[in-house]
């Protein structure tokens, strides 16, 4: 579950989230509460479609199995918590604080998380289509298997971020900073606005190639076959 990448040259790894649950106790609490406070406890198969829980604080907590369709989870605080298997589309965690946090295996349509700090998360597996990261600020977060569908990261702050084995799709990248940013191990990089924030970055050789049309554009350079 936790530890340091290992180290790759050029770029300074992301810290992974150390996380080690306590013993816990099984929610049965009903509805969220706006505000509320759930300490050392597992949800397991919740359906929180459409209820609000803006606010709330989770610490050493598992949700496991859970259905957040239009949950309203705004200014929530995650903290040392692993979320496997959760659902749901519109799910709202705009300036939310994630921190030394693990999503496994999530199916996520349309998640709201701009203006969210995410510290120490790791994002395995699953897929996440349509994912709002405006203005969001992530640093030490590693995206490991999954697939990421339309991400926008416009405005954001990327610093010591990962994306391993992973599939990106249709990224928005405008006026985001990145700084030890890795894309090398991408399985697919597909970058449809903001190619020319990529200062901060480290993409492979391959890459490279494959960018090169873009990065032409953006600098203006037209590439045509020598005159016969």
């Amino acid at each position: 579950m936790g530890g340091k990448s290992a180290a790759r040259p050029g770029v300074r790894s992301a810290r992974r989230p150390e996380v080690s649950l306590p013993p816990l106790v099984p929610y049965e609490g009903g509805e969220l509460e706006p505000d509320g406070d759930y300490d050392g406890l597992e949800f397991r198969e919740a359906d929180f479609v459409g209820q609000d829980g803006g606010g709330a604080r989770f610490m050493d907590c598992a949700l496991v199995g859970c259905a957040l369709d239009e949950t309203r989870l705004t200014r929530a605080r995650l903290l040392d918590s692993v979320l496997t298997g959760i659902r749901g589309v519109g799910t709202d965690l705009a300036e939310a604080t994630l921190r030394d946090v693990e999503l496994v295996d999530a199916r996520l349509g349309g998640t709201q998380l701009h203006g969210s700090a995410l510290e120490r998360v790791l994002v395995r597996g699953g897929k996440l289509d349509y994912l709002n990261l405006r203005r969001a600020r992530l640093k030490d977060v590693v995206f490991e298997g999954c697939v990421l569908v339309e991400p926008d990261f416009g405005g954001a702050r990327l610093e010591r971020v990962e994306f391993v084995d992973c599939v990106l799709k249709a990224a928005d990248l405008s006026a985001a900073t990145l700084v030890d940013v890795d894309l090398r191990r991408v399985a697919e990089l597909d970058i449809a606005r903001g190619v020319d924030r990529l200062a901060g970055a480290v993409i492979s050789p391959a890459q490279l190639l494959d960018l090169a049309p873009l990065l032409a554009a953006e600098m203006g350079v037209r590439v045509e076959g020598a005159a016969g």
